[in-house]
């Protein structure tokens, strides 16, 4: 089968490699749509310590189950199943209680799993038994299924922020997790929505989504315009998915008195430390917390949302390339062009 394997930091080779050898514990699923996340990028040009090239990376991904081993009763040949990334171990306090995220071998697909960018994929034993394995109908396209991913993550954060009807809720950032913010936070009962982007472009684009103010941060002040949007209180929770730490600062510094703040975008090692005036918080009685990956059930949700059209993503796949353009791909994504970059290893769908 073909995969892209990576061979070490900076360097994937799309190359023939064997067809993975199904167990009696494991399954084989024909993997017919992945996703490139930002983590992706990451892990070809700076590496991380759960990845041991040469190995196959990349965890948001649908396909079909093909072969299954004779203990698996978890899912069936023909099953059209969408993959999460983090897999729980299973035996910790953490997974044991419902939390495998915060698990501190922190299994994940794509990780110390070898993921999705190939045309097949191997479920082992401990992805079946505890991992986001999730079926799916017809109704759902492969591709859309893919991003259950990182919706799941998204539905992390806004639980984590207690989100809940008539809160109003602002969301830094509006890149793909932050369009899918929208919809979501709409589900969760949010009174009102306020989209702030930096890029113009992007800003543009996440209009589809309809929030009911837009604030361009470039342009604007962003704290002084979210406070007149909240009749002068700040907004009760504020979801930073944007990796920069001014937008941090910002969220603290506007969040409502006993509002809730999610610090959801990662910050690259090289950003300077946060300037955070602790009485800030300490006067407000504000929660300020962080979110990262997704559990099972997190997982399990995402899809349903998808399915029941609630959160609407196929309009985020901007860009379509077949497994074998996968360098094309990584530009795309690295450039900011679009929105989210979807591979196809077995060559790029009919249009609808």
């Amino acid at each position: 089968m073909k995969a892209a394997v990576l061979e070490d930091i900076g360097r994937l080779e799309v190359r023939e490699v064997p067809i993975p050898e199904v167990s009696d514990d494991s399954a084989l699923m024909r993997v017919e749509a992945v996703s490139i996340c930002g983590s992706d990028v990451r892990i070809l040009h700076h590496g991380n310590p759960r990845v041991k090239p040469p190995t196959i990376i990349g965890h948001e991904t649908a396909g079909v189950i093909v072969k299954v081993g004779r203990n698996v009763k978890r899912v069936k040949e023909g099953d059209r199943v969408a993959l999460g990334a983090d897999v729980p171990c299973g035996q910790c306090r953490w997974c044991k209680t419902g939390l495998g995220n915060n698990c501190s071998i922190n299994y994940a697909v794509g990780y110390q799993i070898p993921g999705a960018f190939a045309e097949y994929m191997l479920l082992p034993k401990l992805l079946l038994e505890e991992g986001p394995v999730t079926p799916f109908s017809e109704r759902l396209s492969f591709e859309e299924a893919a991003l259950a991913e990182p919706l799941a993550c998204a539905i992390n954060g806004l639980e984590l922020v207690n989100m809940g009807p008539g809160k109003s809720v602002v969301i830094i950032g509006l890149g793909p997790i932050g369009c899918m913010m929208i919809d979501l936070a709409r589900h969760f009962g949010a009174s009102k929505v306020i989209g702030v982007q930096r890029s113009r472009a992007r800003l543009e684009m996440a209009k589809f989504y309809q929030a009911d103010v837009y604030i361009a941060a470039a342009e604007e002040d962003v704290i002084a315009r979210c406070r007149e949007e909240t009749e002068g209180e700040g907004p009760d929770v504020v979801i930073t998915t944007s990796g920069s730490v001014e937008a941090h600062e910002q969220a603290v510094e506007m969040v409502a008195h006993r509002g809730y703040v999610n610090l959801f975008g990662g910050l690259p090692k090289s950003a300077r430390p946060m300037q955070l005036y602790s009485n800030t918080i300490h006067y407000k009685e504000c929660f300020l917390t962080g979110s990262h990956g997704s559990v099972p059930r997190q997982h399990e949700k995402a899809v349903r949302l998808l399915e029941e059209g609630v959160v609407r993503v196929k309009p985020l796949i901007t860009h379509r390339f077949p497994l074998t353009q996968i360098h094309e791909a990584f530009a795309v994504m690295e450039s900011r062009q679009g929105m989210k970059v979807t591979l196809y290893p077995h060559g790029l769908p009919k249009a609808d």
